[in-house]
């Protein structure tokens, strides 16, 4: 299941984990040895006794990672500012199994900032999966809210999972399309 990619870790701490693809919750124990096959976005997809599972950026240190830095923002920021930020912070959300952002993967619908008074922000967005029975969704909805409410200035993120229209591969930006090999 590893390959040569892989880094192998052991976990310095008990760490809370979500199984890929049920989605479900787990906690490993402090000792735990693995592999980590996938660290994108501030999270780690870890392969370990079998079974492949999310670390969230917040527990890197068990890992004996360092967490990602929040972003910043300049004290004049524009809505337009914001919005940018906001695409950048989905960018650091991955498919867990594909080594794919959210926004290049096409899953990303819509992203509407808006003011609420003069230095506070809510950020609406639509987003969809690759598999409407995913296990992982309810983790990347919960992944991306976070990210975007890291940025300063954001009081709330409003994480939307539709599934009108279908997502096809179509959807994908070109570079993902080439790093899977679904050109066509």
């Amino acid at each position: 299941m590893y390959g040569q990619n892989s880094e192998p870790v052991t976990l310095t701490r008990d760490c809370p984990a979500v199984l890929i693809p049920a989605g479900d919750e787990v906690t490993l124990p402090a000792g735990s040895i693995g592999y980590i096959t996938q660290a994108l976005g501030g999270s780690f997809t870890v392969y370990v006794e079998g079974s492949l599972l999310r670390i969230a950026g917040a527990d890197a240190d068990a890992l004996g990672k360092e967490p990602v830095e929040p972003p910043e923002v300049p004290p004049d920021a524009t809505d337009a500012d914001i919005e940018k930020l906001v695409w950048n912070q989905m960018r650091t959300c991955f498919d867990p199994e594909i080594p794919i952002n959210i926004v290049d993967l096409g899953l990303v619908y819509e992203c509407d900032v808006h003011t609420r008074d003069e230095d506070q922000r809510d950020v609406h967005v639509k987003m969809t999966l690759t598999a409407p029975g995913c296990g992982m969704g309810e983790i990347l909805v919960q992944d991306v809210k976070e990210k975007i409410e890291l940025i300063p200035t954001v009081s709330q993120a409003d994480v939307e999972l539709v599934f009108d229209p279908p997502w096809n591969q179509s959807m994908m930006s070109e570079g993902a399309r080439l790093q899977t090999g679904m050109m066509y």
